[in-house]
């Protein structure tokens, strides 16, 4: 078994491990903690065992004039929709320890140096660092030095600028995976990129691949295990009519449910060869055509096309690939017609 793979409380991820699905939370609450804890719910019942949320302490992870600055897909400025969205540690607490008594793992991306001390005091098992932050060196290395796991997504991050980052994270030596990502929002498929997941296995082999996906639905993450994805992030929401800075690219309880099924199945699908399994026997049986009369044949007649064909099922016991061989041979006794010639009938 490879040894590529990185630990999450008991859960190891990586190529030889079914995919782990993110759902996303994110700040879909808009600071409500009882959105929060129903989000935390519906994934748990979809079946998801992870679900993320965002670390913000605004002060710290912003300068005033971000009041000006306003992302293309929103109508506030960054600094009132995180301010509004930021949970405090009591609340991040109260969150993680509901998230863990159903049994499933707590994420948080922190976005400034408070942030990532707030988890680490909280005791998390992994970090997740955002995209914006991907090329933030210094948050990058205060989180390393932490020595957890980390997941790194890398949007708007060429492979130079992602390099520098695993350079550091390798110093400290804690296991991590990188995520492709384009930060668009949505994203349209042509710009997914999943030749990206090749492009970072080769650049990184240490690493765990995985896909940040801001796509519509679940198909490019299926197209993302297939080429090595086995950690597979996705926002998410209860309800696609609640107001939300990511629910227009959520996927909903029922898309969760259908994600973490199908990236397993076609994980389940990968792999084998084109050999012929103990398991198709019995459609063989009924399936394969064998080499049968068509017409009543005499003793010593020759087999010819006018008188054999190919018909199933597959229980005679000259089967179809012998056909060609068998023409030209003769009876060894009278045939009726409609029956599966024997081995002993031809000489």
């Amino acid at each position: 078994m490879s040894q590529k793979f990185i630990t999450i409380r008991s859960r190891k991820i990586g190529p030889e491990f079914p995919p782990l699905v993110i759902a996303e939370i994110g700040i879909n609450h808009e600071g409500s903690i009882k959105k929060a804890k129903q989000m935390v719910k519906d994934a748990h019942l979809a079946g998801a065992e992870c679900v993320k949320f965002q670390a913000h302490v605004v002060e710290d992870e912003m300068v005033p004039i971000a009041k000006k600055i306003i992302p293309g897909h929103a109508k506030e400025s960054i600094w009132d929709i995180m301010k509004k969205c930021a949970f405090s540690e009591a609340q991040d607490r109260e969150l993680k320890k509901y998230v863990e008594s159903l049994g499933m793992i707590y994420l948080s991306t922190p976005f400034s140096r408070a942030g990532a001390d707030r988890l680490k005091r909280m005791d998390v098992k992994a970090f997740k660092i955002g995209s914006g932050e991907c090329n933030n060196y210094p948050l990058v290395e205060h989180i390393a030095s932490f020595g957890k796991p980390v997941i790194l997504s890398t949007g708007m991050n060429d492979l130079a600028s992602i390099k520098k980052s695993v350079r550091i994270l390798e110093k400290y030596k804690v296991p991590y995976a990188i995520l492709n990502c384009t930060s668009m929002y949505p994203v349209p498929y042509d710009k997914v990129r999943l030749g990206a997941i090749e492009e970072l296995q080769k650049a990184f082999p240490k690493a765990v691949v995985g896909l940040s996906d801001h796509s519509i639905g679940n198909y490019t993450c299926f197209g993302a295990v297939a080429l090595g994805a086995r950690i597979l992030e996705k926002h998410f929401t209860s309800s696609k009519k609640w107001p939300g800075p990511d629910v227009a690219l959520s996927i909903d309880p029922a898309e969760l449910k259908d994600l973490i099924f199908g990236s397993k199945a076609v994980f389940e699908a990968l792999g084998g060869g084109k050999n012929i399994l103990p398991e198709e026997q019995g459609i063989i049986e009924f399936a394969y055509a064998c080499v049968v009369s068509i017409k009543e044949i005499k003793r010593g007649e020759k087999f010819s096309r006018e008188n054999i064909w190919v018909k199933r099922p597959g229980t005679g016991e000259i089967k179809a690939v012998e056909f060609d061989r068998i023409l030209g041979r003769k009876s060894s006794r009278d045939i009726e017609k409609d029956v599966q010639l024997k081995l002993k009938d031809v000489i």
